[in-house]
């Protein structure tokens, strides 16, 4: 796909397959792997620490640079950091695949967080670069397809490959995969920012610190407790993110390269659509974080059961993609809609969960869910970048996803808390005496209750377990309210793209 001479674009549909399986690639696989952990632990011998670090490391990395490389696409160029991106990500990939210990899957596992953030900016910005009209809303409906389907999708791929081919299958499927995108990526066309030069050296230290500081202690605050080295995180992510916009303020005022162009989060579409996003990111995560625990340890429902329960889900997230382009609907109108969505459905799945809950009654909500989730991602995006220019599209792009994982880490840390304190409130109440299975079950986050012998107790201990889901889906449904009081604030953006400037 080229230029046309009067300089308007081909505005083919492979590019966008192309980068929409290249980005179900990298969202899968961070969910995937979570499914595997019990089978790593076996194989690798690793301790409830090191595994710990092999979900959260891939994580942190990929928050930590979103955006620095994607400012780096827009100056050199967005088509060839997703292609460097996609070999980073294989190859890296191939070392998960293949580790014999758990640092070298560790290790692997920050490569591919690496080349993670230099795929997932490019993709956005590529698809807001080339896409106009008609085409823009379906192209975006299908990035937030990608987005919200394949994060629910990720837990029953993973327990299908890891019950029929074993765990190193996680990694290896990324290869055959991925090569197919790579060879796609010929297809697309290359774009960047004609105006963009020279580095930001002190900007992309600084943002790198701050983000990853932040992320660091969002994660690893509830697993480790909210004091020391992690306590102390949030201090140098205030500093160094105090210092960045300092920084970059300075350079910008003496006409300096800068990381990240500040006057951005001035645009309204772009600032109100960040917090959105943010809380979009946090629902869904706490959704996801919940449940599977849930109907695993608790209900006694197997991985691959609770995969097919989530994946509706995913369902009603590609049915919303296929609707999205359809409704004669301005996009904060259906960003809105989306959020309502989810806010009505995740109180209806707290309100329905209890000891007795039957294994398909959450399906119908989570369609629901899943339906709001394609709404609102599959439109987010277009109002965020409406008025951002074009040029502009990769470090925008960052940024955006860069809001999505600190909605995703805080979604973790803060839901995750009420769901321990619920927990621990709940076996308070139904075991009184049997401290140290209270214990064990409010450090476990409730998979404890999976190993509980006695007919007694586990009932006291799944009884426990439901009340505790449900006060978590329900302050889930609560926020996500709160976030349909946001979306009053976008501007109306009509589905348009700020021209080149």
């Amino acid at each position: 796909m080229a230029l046309l001479s009067d300089g308007t674009r081909q505005q083919s549909w492979l590019p966008l397959f192309v980068l929409g399986v290249g980005m179900s690639m990298i969202i899968i696989d961070a969910t995937i792997v979570n499914v595997a952990v019990p089978a790593i632990m076996g194989d690798l011998g690793l301790s409830a620490t090191d595994v710990e670090w092999v979900n959260s490391i891939y994580s942190l990395a990929f928050a930590a640079l979103l955006i620095p490389l994607g400012r780096t696409g827009d100056v050199r160029g967005r088509r060839g950091m997703f292609a460097l991106g996609l070999v980073v990500f294989l190859a890296a990939s191939m070392l998960a695949a293949a580790a014999g210990s758990g640092a070298m899957l560790i290790g692997a596992r920050v490569i591919q967080g690496v080349g993670a953030s230099m795929v997932v900016p490019m993709t956005l910005a590529i698809i807001n670069f080339l896409y106009t009209g008609t085409r823009r809303t379906v192209a975006f409906a299908v990035w937030g397809s990608v987005i919200g389907g394949m994060a629910a999708l990720g837990p029953l791929l993973g327990g299908w490959l890891v019950t029929d081919f074993g765990w190193r299958w996680a990694f290896w499927v990324n290869l055959p995969i991925g090569l197919l995108v790579l060879l796609g990526t010929v297809r697309v066309p290359e774009s960047k920012d004609p105006q963009a030069g020279g580095s930001d050296v002190p900007g992309g230290l600084l943002s790198v610190a701050g983000t990853s500081s932040l992320v660091f202690g969002l994660i690893e605050g509830q697993r480790y407790g909210w004091s020391g080295p992690i306590l102390a995180a949030f201090p140098v992510a205030v500093l160094a993110l105090t210092a960045f916009v300092l920084v970059e303020r300075a350079r910008a005022r003496a006409g300096r390269p800068v990381i990240l162009d500040l006057s951005l989060l001035a645009i309204p579409s772009f600032r109100y659509g960040g917090v959105a996003a943010m809380i979009i990111t946090l629902g869904e995560f706490g959704l996801i974080l919940v449940l599977p625990l849930f109907l695993q340890s608790a209900m006694g429902f197997t991985a691959f059961r609770t995969g097919l329960i989530v994946a509706a889900l995913a369902g009603g997230t590609f049915l919303a993609g296929g609707v999205v382009p359809k409704l004669p609907l301005a996009p904060r109108v259906i960003v809105r809609l989306g959020l309502g969505l989810e806010a009505v459905a995740a109180i209806a799945i707290g309100l329905a969960v209890s000891p007795s809950l039957g294994p398909w009654t959450l399906v119908p909500w989570l369609v629901v869910y899943g339906v709001g989730v394609g709404f609102a991602s599959a439109q987010l995006p277009n109002v965020m970048l409406a008025d951002v220019p074009a040029r502009q599209s990769g470090v925008a792009s960052g940024l955006q996803s860069t809001i999505r994982q600190l909605g995703a880490a805080i979604g973790i840390a803060v839901l995750g808390a009420v769901l321990v304190t619920g927990l621990d409130q709940a076996m308070a109440r139904h075991l009184p005496a049997s401290d140290d299975l209270r214990r064990a079950v409010r450090d476990s986050a409730g998979a404890a209750v999976a190993a509980i012998r006695d007919p007694v107790q586990r009932a006291a201990a799944v009884a426990a377990s439901a009340e505790a889901t449900r006060r978590v889906t329900i302050v889930t449904g609560l926020v996500l309210l709160g976030g349909v009081g946001t979306t009053l604030l976008l501007p109306d953006t009509g589905g348009r793209r700020r021209k080149e400037e």
